[in-house]
């Protein structure tokens, strides 16, 4: 069952990205992000990430961006719950 964190950026990936209605819905830890999805390109981390502290009420500091946190799901669903300390 998913939590609210988990509905939370499911619906930013969807905003940000303009996935198809849905399809964030079947991402699970492995599936795949950056590299994987098209419309996840190097111009939509920037928004991605301004969304996410937006939207989360997080600060993300520039060290903390690495690849794997945007390589799956479950990659930057971790980071984001460990950011918001849930």
């Amino acid at each position: 069952m998913p939590d609210q964190t988990d509905l939370l950026l499911r619906r930013i990936l969807t905003d940000v990205l303009g996935l198809k209605p849905g399809q964030a819905d079947t991402f699970d830890a492995d599936t795949g992000l950056f590299g994987h999805l098209p419309e996840l390109d190097s111009m939509a981390v920037a928004g991605l990430l301004t969304e996410l502290e937006d939207r989360l009420d997080i600060i993300i500091e520039d060290d903390e961006i690495e690849g794997e946190m945007l390589e799956t799901y479950g990659g930057l669903r971790s980071f984001v719950e460990a950011k918001r300390g849930s």
